[in-house]
Parts: structure tokens; sequence; C-alpha cells
């Protein structure tokens, strides 16, 4: 075989490889993605109950996202103090560590602490090594300002990628969504919308998602939030439900 030969045969194959990676391109994106679906609520609800935080009869898991802030988070520590509740954090790292002192208190109050990742930043547009350098970085931050490492995880928006169910397993993280909302960052939402929201898709065993910050949300959203809160407690209290973190949420 000729040198011109041989070039022409080794352009041609890799001319083939080119155009089999651009071919495949739609089947990696589709599988990067494909967990994407677990983000539209009544499907998660009815067939991935797990990940939707169902857990056992008469229980509500009460959970917060974006904290710790100390503007706001004390606020509803307080109030859940007063009213011996107890709730899941899902802290983001980068705000763990501005508020570390925030942190201990929420843990040593009894609270449940777990990981929203290190910055709220869409997982669909990162990929593998990107998520798990994320994912690690918040849990070792966390861990290390609480004394155990943090074994739930809620993605930012609600959105899981194979690469973060990935990420997940090797760090031992447990990945929990929800089963209701109150759409609390939302700059009309009020008090009395945010109670109806949450109420309007809970059922007992759901786990109901909050903001105690609005580093993410419109600003001062927390305040409806928080006002929102007894209003909530009240609602479920009344029909017999007893509300505590994720931990004591788990079907027997």
């Amino acid at each position: 075989m000729t040198s011109t030969t041989r070039g022409t045969d080794s352009a041609s194959y890799t001319s083939t490889l080119v155009r089999a990676g651009v071919a495949a391109l739609p089947l990696l994106a589709a599988a990067h993605a494909a967990p994407v679906i677990s983000s539209f609520g009544p499907l998660r609800n009815r067939f991935l109950p797990g990940l939707a935080g169902q857990g056992k009869p008469g229980h509500i898991a009460l959970t917060f996202d974006d904290g710790p802030d100390q503007l706001s988070t004390p606020h509803f520590l307080r109030l859940l103090d007063a009213r011996g509740v107890r709730a899941t954090f899902f802290l983001l790292g980068s705000m763990a560590v501005r508020f570390p002192g925030l942190v201990r208190e929420m843990a040593g109050a009894g609270h449940e602490i777990a990981v929203h990742g290190w910055a709220h930043r869409p997982l669909l547009l990162r990929g593998s090594r990107a998520t798990y350098d994320d994912l690690a970085r918040a849990q070792d931050s966390v861990g290390e300002l609480t004394g155990a490492a943090p074994t739930l995880f809620r993605p930012p928006y609600g959105v899981m990628t194979t690469g973060t169910h990935l990420a997940c397993r090797r760090l031992g993280l447990t990945p929990v969504l929800w089963t209701a909302w109150g759409e609390d960052w939302r700059a009309r939402a009020t008090p009395r919308s945010i109670r109806d929201t949450v109420l309007r898709d809970l059922r007992s065993g759901g786990t109901v998602l909050l903001h105690d910050s609005d580093c993410t949300s419109a600003t001062d959203s927390w305040r409806n939030t928080l006002a929102a809160l007894p209003l909530l407690l009240e609602a479920w209290e009344a029909r017999g439900w007893r509300t505590g973190p994720l931990r004591d949420h788990r079907q027997a």
C-alpha cells in the first residue's frame, strides 16, 4: 500500500469517526437529560414516590431550600422552635460557608441538614464531572460545619440528570424532591396563595418544599413564606397530620 493510499484511508477513517461521534451526540444528550422527566410533579408523585418524598401516612415532611441566610433563616428557626417543629434544610454550600455559625445553630436545634448543591445552577447544563465536583464540594463544606456528612440532596430547580444520579451514588447521597410546593419564590406570591398552593397538592405522607431565603427568589419573598408557615402548620395539624424532617418520614 502506498503512502498516498494509507493517507487517504486514514483520512477516511477519521472522517467516519467524526461522523459517528456527531451522530451519537443526540443520543448522549438524551441519556444525560432523560431523568428530567421526574421534574414533572404529577408523574413523579405517581410513579416515583421515593424520589418525590412520599413517606409514612399521617406525617408531613417540612423542607426548606436555598439557605442559610442570616437575614431570614433565624426568623424561621424561632417560629419552628416556638411550635416544637423540626424540619429538613437543603443548604447551598456557597451560603453555608458565608454563615457557618448559623449552620451549626440549625444542626444544634435538631433540624436535619441536607445539601442543595454548591451553587444554584441547573445541573442539566453541567457535565458529569462538574456535577460531581459541585455536590462533593457542598457535602464536604456542610459536613465540616456540622460534624456529619449530609446524606440527602435536592437538585436546583428539581431537575435531575443521569450524571446527578451517578454523583449521588458515589457520594452516598439520596435525592429527594417534593410532592407539594408553595411557589413562594414568585414576586406575586402571598401568604394565602402559598397556603392554598401547597394544600392543593398535599396528601398524607407528603413532602412540602418552601424557601427560607430569597437568594434565588423575588426580593423579600421569604417574608410571605414565613407568614404562610403558621397557616400551613395549622391546616395539616387540623387534619391530624404530624410535622417533621425527612429522617422521620420514611416508611417503616
